[in-house]
């Protein structure tokens, strides 16, 4: 999410959270598309000069987007390190410079990588991503539920495995878990939030030679600034995670004004769709079904709450199987907590009784 960590309730979208440590599983399944192999990221070629890129626990999937004179890269990770293995990588596809960097919102998996440039590149997202990134309680939010609800969670649950581990040498195994583990926390406690020095309110079009490149906010919906990055020559479109391959992170959403978002997403040129979690996929279906998602999670907890039941209680008890189909991560009854005390918080701001 934020500068990321600068996230709100940030990435750790504990919507899948897991994803921006323990690594996107999907993302590592075999992929349709050509690959390059790097030390820490994997690039599938989606078209000429456009890379989805992925590594397991740095956070987003990033795209690159090699032009005639220069390189645009889309998000930058969780930490400088991930960023820094990103662009070692990214040498591997050309030697041309990175000038330009895109937000697609102000979490930290998908900014804290933003520290890493310097004066030459343009770090570019929508005017409140900018502001959210520069706000410290923001920055502190999100900080403390990176910590809590990701990084002390898997700590604790390593220590323990270790702790009953007789077998030597899956025992040394678990220890580099843990030790990784800490050092990602640490990393993320180290890194400072650097904000997009170019923003937008609407759309900012690039042409860089042959290329347009459309950075689009169509309204709010996973927070109050997503970017959209649309080629419309190569008919791809990069969401961010306004509309994963999987159900996203719900703890900054604005749920009516989401599902409408989805509609103007849906109304784009595009046969290609790379989210920053998840995999590619080209089935607008998809995005029908998550709106479908979104409208049948608020309606059942509209109800709970009706009946005084609480947040955490409510997320207990939604039943959200019908959607496994399109979402094989739901698993039994539930609901990411985060995601239904934000869809109470947004009921009180609304008025809704």
């Amino acid at each position: 999410m934020k500068r990321c960590f600068t996230s709100l309730a940030i990435s750790l979208w504990a919507s899948v959270l897991c994803t921006c440590f323990m690594g996107d599983a999907l993302a590592q399944s075999p992929s349709p598309y050509p690959v390059v192999q790097g030390k820490v990221y994997k690039f599938q070629k989606i078209a000429n000069g456009v890379y989805y890129a992925t590594a397991a626990g740095r956070g987003s999937n990033n795209i690159v987007v090699i032009n005639d004179n220069d390189v645009l890269i889309v998000d930058t990770g969780s930490t400088a390190e991930a960023a820094h293995a990103f662009v070692a990588d990214i040498e591997l596809l050309t030697d041309k410079p990175i000038r330009y960097v895109v937000n697609t919102h102000y979490h930290y998996d998908h900014t804290d990588g933003n520290s890493i440039f310097g004066p030459e590149v343009e770090i570019m997202a929508t005017d409140y991503v900018r502001r959210a990134i520069g706000d410290p309680d923001i920055f502190r939010r999100g900080l403390a539920l990176a910590q809590t609800r990701t990084i002390q969670p898997q700590i604790d649950s390593l220590k323990k495995q270790i702790a009953a581990q007789n077998d030597p040498s899956q025992r040394t195994e678990l220890e580099k878990k843990l030790a990784d583990i800490e050092a990602l926390g640490k990393n993320i406690a180290a890194t400072k939030p650097t904000r997009p020095n170019l923003t937008y309110t609407d759309k900012l079009i690039l042409h860089r030679g042959g290329r347009e490149i459309d950075l689009l906010f169509l309204g709010r919906g996973h927070t109050a600034g997503d970017t959209l990055v649309f080629l419309p020559k190569e008919h791809i479109v990069c969401t961010g995670d306004l509309m994963e391959s999987r159900i996203a992170y719900l703890g900054d959403g604005y749920f009516d004004e989401w599902v409408k978002t989805l509609d103007a997403l849906k109304g784009l040129d595009f046969t290609v769709d790379l989210p920053g979690h998840g995999v590619p996929f080209t089935d607008k279906g998809l995005i029908t079904a998550f709106q479908s998602y979104l409208t049948d999670l608020v309606g059942q907890v509209a109800k709970l709450r009706a009946q005084g039941v609480s947040a955490d209680e409510a997320a207990k008890r939604v039943d959200m199987t019908s959607h496994t189909r399109d979402f094989p991560d739901i698993q039994g009854l539930g609901a990411d907590v985060t995601g239904v005390r934000r869809v109470y918080a947004w009921m009180d701001e609304h008025g809704m009784k």
